[in-house]
């Protein structure tokens, strides 16, 4: 009996594969600014990023925040003026189902593991990536797996636009 080829796709099992599109820190608040070279990501987060609001944002467990390049795509077919960035995430990936990234999720970048704590709740600082103002469009009580995420830093390292994205668990 032939082997179903479709059957080594499945995007419920780790391994599955995706993309770092891009990379941004800011000085502190939005938006964040891409860079095209190399960021070391600590247990505190990426060198050179701060945060304008530390009850909010930042510590180890909301080190990272990601962000989907899908997402982005489809807000804008939408006619929101949302772009990388604008809604505050440090990582923009793509080629992931947003929805398997629950918290205990592990996602490997570089040799670089991050693992999902939870939903990155919108706030009234990215109101401007919408055409209405109306952010509550990340709201992951709302739209389950259309929002950003935070993560900790299990193992830091350096990673770069374009590094490969996987599933670990």
């Amino acid at each position: 009996m032939e082997r179903d080829k479709d059957s080594d796709k499945d995007e419920r099992r780790p391994g599955v594969r995706g993309y770092v599109e891009s990379i941004q820190i800011s000085k502190g608040g939005v938006p964040k600014w891409a860079v095209s070279s190399a960021v070391e990501i600590t247990v505190n987060g990426l060198a050179g990023d701060r945060q304008r609001d530390l009850r909010f944002h930042g510590g180890p467990d909301r080190a990272v925040c990601l962000f989907s390049q899908e997402q982005i795509d489809t807000l804008r077919r939408e006619g929101h003026p949302i772009d990388r960035g604008t809604t505050g995430e440090n990582l923009t990936l793509s080629g992931l189902d947003w929805g398997l990234l629950l918290p205990g999720a592990v996602l490997e970048v570089s040799g670089v593991r991050l693992e999902i704590t939870k939903p990155a709740h919108p706030c009234k600082n990215i109101a401007g990536s919408f055409s209405d103002g109306d952010f509550s469009r990340l709201s992951a009580k709302i739209h389950p797996g259309r929002g950003r995420l935070y993560a900790r830093v299990l193992t830091p390292g350096l990673v770069r636009p374009g590094d490969a994205v996987s599933l670990v668990r």
